[in-house]
């Protein structure tokens, strides 16, 4: 392990001591609650899902741009291999403009989901990549650049602009509120890679309000938001101590990642990693989903389906003239289905059938 990896794990550690007066009690699971919810899920696997026609989630949720027919059919893919478990982002924005129809489409996709025996864990709020996401048509990919059209929600500056909370508020508890005891719906993710692009502590008003708001509401599902980075310990600690599920990224190998679950052990409640497998980092399924099966942690990676997101394509070196990765970074399956690594899917396979 790295030292400054250490430093920021034994600070992690320190604020978490320091952090413990701090929480947000009310509702919260206890950690006998938590493993008895977990226990009950089976091995949860899965990936992140947006469909290939989507370049964002704006583009996934907005009325003209629903795709049910290639939901279901990438779904399927994903049930043919035994995943059990969609992580699906939603946006502000879309409900915004139309919050009836918003969840409406909510519900179509959970009846798509659930057909193919599939649950989901959605994502409220998220700090990565463009800073000021726009509702109506979504901009084209950029040939060979990762996620040239993702949005952040609510965006920045909006995420530290008190006079959106109310208006965000409304949101997250309607939202909450129509689907706190549908059981089609595996978990509630707050708040991606809160404080990333350089936002830092100036997301921690946004965090915990969004987790205020979630125990007041108190759905009967649990409540998360993944650690992702070991620097940003105050948000790190706020995290940890507030979620019911503990959740967490890792993208290196097999010997970090395990050094990464020995540590969030310390917390003593169930896990799932909501973020792995980038395969030119060694992060890849043969040596990190075998650690989380073995250790009984939640395995959801990123990416499904290759599509107009095009994270086949590697976060920082873009092919400017959108060739074919010599490695795929993400996604199992191309657009017709076939697996871009057959021993890739054979192993989920064998894992997820195993008992």
């Amino acid at each position: 392990m790295k030292k400054s990896l250490l430093t920021s794990l034994l600070l992690f550690v320190v604020v978490f001591g320091l952090a413990q007066e701090n929480l947000l009690e009310e509702n919260k699971w206890s950690r006998e609650e938590a493993h008895k919810w977990y226990a009950q899920q089976g091995w949860i696997t899965g990936a992140n899902f947006v469909p290939s026609t989507a370049i964002n989630q704006l583009e996934m949720w907005q009325e003209e741009t629903f795709d049910p027919k290639t939901m279901d059919r990438e779904l399927g893919f994903a049930e043919s291999i035994g995943f059990n478990t969609m992580r699906v982002y939603l946006h502000s924005l879309a409900y915004k403009a139309d919050p009836k129809g918003f969840k409406k489409r909510m519900d179509t996709y959970l009846g798509i989901a659930n057909k193919h025996g599939i649950k989901t864990l959605f994502v409220i709020f998220d700090d990565v990549w463009q800073k000021k996401p726009k509702v109506g048509k979504q901009q084209e990919p950029v040939p060979g650049t990762h996620n040239s059209g993702w949005v952040q929600d609510p965006g920045d500056p909006a995420h530290k602009e008190k006079k959106n909370f109310a208006a965000l508020e409304v949101y997250v508890k309607d939202i909450l509120k129509t689907f706190a005891n549908d059981d089609r719906v595996l978990m509630w993710d707050l708040y991606n890679e809160p404080g990333n692009e350089g936002k830092r502590n100036t997301t921690l008003p946004l965090l915990k309000s969004v987790f205020t708001w979630a125990r007041e509401v108190n759905p009967s599902q649990p409540i998360t938001a993944g650690l992702w980075a070991w620097d940003l310990q105050e948000l790190n600690a706020f995290q940890a101590l507030n979620s019911d599920i503990l959740t967490y990224h890792d993208y290196a190998d097999e010997k970090h990642h395990q050094h990464i679950i020995n540590l969030l052990k310390s917390h003593g409640r169930p896990m799932i990693c909501t973020e792995y497998m980038a395969r030119t980092n060694n992060s890849r399924f043969a040596n990190i989903l075998p650690v989380l099966k073995k250790e009984n942690i939640g395995a959801i990676n990123w990416g499904l389906v290759d599509g107009k997101s095009n994270t086949k394509y590697a976060w920082s070196t873009p092919i400017k003239d959108g060739a074919e990765p010599v490695e795929w970074f993400h996604d199992v399956f191309r657009k017709d289905g076939t697996p871009y690594r057959q021993d890739e899917v054979d192993l989920i396979k064998k894992l997820n059938s195993e008992k």
